[in-house]
């Protein structure tokens, strides 16, 4: 009796603590419960869609490039008898910055200038007997056609013989010197390379939208990290007349380099073009953003006041201003304030 008595009471604790357990479970899943709702209108700030062109100066990254960059070759094949430049060497034009052996040159210079002594002769030789009768036209032609061709082959001769010389076509700085004296040279072989730094240039992309409002002599200010608080001016030389597939136009900018603070080439600049865009865009504000400006949406109201969440091209950023290349209409309302609290068809209260 009191083992059947001890089942019920156990039995009894049991059914009392599982009651107890399903009745926390409904209270904490009544807690969990959301309210529903549908149907509330959550108040938000709104601004419109405007299209207007931008506040802000168009300011753009590039890189300096020096004025010109040259490979300098041999001309004639041969033993280089010497090398007069070192790596970093400051280097003027017309300076000989080679010589190759010019031995065999010179002595083709001196066979081509007996070659052309005997022609000479020919021709005056055989010029008498013709106004004599003592020799038809055709032969005197042959032997003036001979005269001709020795004058080319001595001209030829002399040039190889200069081009032992190698000059500097520029002044600039050496940057690259593959070879030193002794080596063997072939035609096309280059000996080093001379970049002229006094003047530079920057090269970039400006987009479609941006580019109808410059201009060719219109004057940058370029500023580089490495120099904080330098300007340098600049202005443009080159706008090109054909974009890409993406519609960003090349342009190139010049500038002479400075003395005191000297850029190199590969250094990154700003470049600011000193001018507002002439070329009205789209544009938000600032607040109405949701997510970052590469994964750009916004809340856009709609009829009935219901909002749709909306993906946007974000093009330049203006501080407080956006523009907006694609995903929104001119007259469209974005939301500024309160995108926390809504989502897709939710219902809104523009304050304003």
């Amino acid at each position: 009796m009191k083992r059947i008595l001890t089942i019920l009471v156990i039995i009894v604790v049991i059914a009392l603590v599982g009651f107890r357990l399903m009745n926390n479970k409904k209270q904490i899943d009544a807690k969990k419960q959301m309210p529903d709702t549908t149907g509330v209108q959550i108040s938000v700030n709104v601004a419109e869609v405007k299209s207007k062109a931008s506040e802000k100066n168009l300011t753009l990254v590039g890189t300096v490039t020096a004025n010109k960059v040259i490979d300098i070759k041999a001309e004639v094949a041969g033993t280089l008898t010497s090398v007069n430049f070192e790596l970093g060497d400051q280097i003027r034009q017309g300076q000989v910055l080679a010589r190759v052996d010019a031995r065999v040159k010179s002595l083709a210079v001196s066979t081509a200038e007996q070659t052309l002594a005997n022609a000479k002769q020919n021709v005056d030789r055989y010029t008498n007997l013709f106004k004599g009768g003592a020799a038809t036209e055709a032969q005197l032609q042959q032997y003036q056609l001979t005269y001709d061709n020795a004058k080319n082959q001595l001209e030829q001769a002399r040039k190889e013989l200069n081009n032992t010389n190698i000059v500097a076509p520029i002044s600039g700085v050496i940057t690259l010197k593959p070879v030193e004296t002794g080596a063997f040279v072939n035609v096309g072989a280059s000996i080093g390379t001379l970049v002229d730094v006094s003047k530079l240039k920057v090269q970039l992309n400006v987009a479609e939208r941006d580019v109808y409002a410059l201009k060719l002599g219109d004057p940058v200010s370029l500023t580089a990290s490495v120099y904080p608080g330098v300007k340098f001016e600049g202005k443009i030389t080159f706008i090109s007349p054909r974009g890409d597939d993406a519609h960003n136009y090349p342009v190139e900018i010049q500038l002479v380099n400075q003395s005191k603070n000297p850029l190199k080439a590969g250094t990154y600049v700003d470049v600011a073009f000193n001018r507002k865009s002439q070329v009205p865009t789209l544009q938000i504000p600032r607040e109405a953003l949701v997510g970052s400006i590469k994964d750009a949406q916004v809340y856009v109201v709609g009829a009935n006041n219901v909002v749709k969440l909306r993906k946007v091209t974000i093009g330049g950023d203006n501080g407080t201003a956006l523009e907006v290349l694609d995903g929104l209409k001119e007259g469209e309302k974005v939301v500024t304030t309160g995108q926390i609290n809504l989502y897709d068809n939710a219902h809104v209260a523009v304050i304003q």
